[in-house]
């Protein structure tokens, strides 16, 4: 007997943009609920403010697990560059100026330090930048006698982030600004080629003569110097800590994993990660309105990390069920082929039997943080 498939109603583009109907559910049902409270320019001007710090560490994070590494350094990296900024400018009397290059150039070299642990001494990327968060910890440290410093108190160092333009903070147009170039620098150069080729099929990558273990570096040392500036942006914005760097990994690694299931679903990419940050904080605020909890935020970047890879994992194995070859693997195929696409003497990336199979955020390249480092 032959089986008769009922139709199913689907929204337009619901497996791509399933973070903006949700964005738009949560703005509907809290309005409806508290519209005096959630409703306001002042609801929208404190999202887009606090969460743009949050948006610059998720796109730090974004890098390097575009091409298939971890880096749990980023949250000590940032609360790094945060006091030392401070300390350099209320205890040692540095101008602005030079306490933010040094701050942002220690970024940087915590960077390098990463790409030379990941890629030179061929140390997993996962427990490399783990033990280097540590050691970062220890340099704070002594930086700062285990004290909060004081902020430095001057209208040039409020205004780095705190002028408004049109009502919001700089600080926002900081995240669009970087956010943009960053997009451009993944998806319309052949960097981001290279990078998303070794992210998305390391072993391919490296038979059509990509050199990864550069690619790996790259990104680690482009994600400190990003944590660098943020580090800065931090202190201006809310003011040095000793404790505040931990808190920051959970939610920039479950934006870049939402923000995979989004636009440009298996892939991790600049415009889903921001609007995963903003969807968090939106549906997090929207309950402490209604609650006032404070443990809200950790529970819910939490399940929402997750529900995004597991849900993701999900979707990938249906696919590899339903047809041999899906979107996915089309996907990486491209990536890794369009590469070097003028060079004839590059071997085919699938060769005679065809691509190995999908290594994205989800597959073995990332989540099992197999270093691509090893080429």
């Amino acid at each position: 007997m032959r089986r008769i498939s009922r139709p199913r109603i689907m929204l337009p583009g619901l497996e791509r943009l399933s973070g903006l109907y949700l964005w738009a559910l949560f703005i509907v049902v809290f309005g409806i609920w508290t519209p005096h409270l959630f409703l306001t320019m002042a609801t929208v001007h404190q999202l887009a403010s606090q969460q743009s710090l949050n948006g610059l560490v998720a796109l730090a994070a974004l890098m390097p697990l575009a091409c298939g590494a971890y880096d749990l350094s980023i949250g000590a990296n940032v609360n790094l560059s945060a006091v030392l900024v401070a300390v350099l400018q209320t205890q040692h009397n540095w101008s602005m100026t030079a306490a933010i290059v040094v701050a942002v150039v220690t970024g940087l070299i915590i960077g390098v330090v990463n790409a030379l642990i990941v890629v030179g001494l061929q140390v997993n990327s996962f427990i490399g930048t783990l033990g280097s968060a540590t050691i970062i910890g220890a340099v704070q440290t002594i930086v700062t006698g285990g004290n909060s410093p004081v902020p430095p108190i001057s209208s040039a160092w409020n205004d780095l982030t705190q002028y408004q333009i049109f009502g919001f903070q700089v600080v926002f147009l900081y995240l669009i600004v970087i956010g943009v170039i960053i997009w451009w620098f993944l998806a319309r150069t052949p960097a981001g080629r290279y990078i998303y080729a070794t992210g998305s099929n390391p072993d391919a990558a490296r038979l059509s003569g990509v050199s990864i273990g550069s690619w790996t570096s790259l990104t680690l040392i482009l994600s400190g110097l990003l944590c660098g500036i943020t580090g800065v942006l931090y202190a201006s914005l809310i003011g040095p800590s000793v404790s505040f760097g931990d808190a920051l990994l959970l939610p920039a690694f479950a934006a870049a994993f939402l923000g995979a299931t989004q636009f440009q679903p298996g892939k991790f990419n600049v415009p889903g990660s921001l609007l995963a940050i903003f969807v968090l904080a939106t549906g997090v605020l929207g309950l402490q309105l209604i609650t006032s909890v404070q443990w809200l935020n950790d529970m819910f970047n939490g399940v929402a990390l997750v529900g995004a890879v597991g849900f993701a994992g999900w979707r990938q194995r249906a696919r590899r069920r339903a047809a041999p070859v899906d979107a996915s693997d089309a996907s990486d195929a491209s990536d890794v082929a369009a590469v070097r696409p003028d060079d004839p003497a590059l071997p085919s990336p699938g060769g005679p039997t065809g691509p190995p199979g999908p290594r994205g955020p989800w597959g073995s390249a990332s989540v099992d943080a197999q270093d691509p480092a090893r080429g």
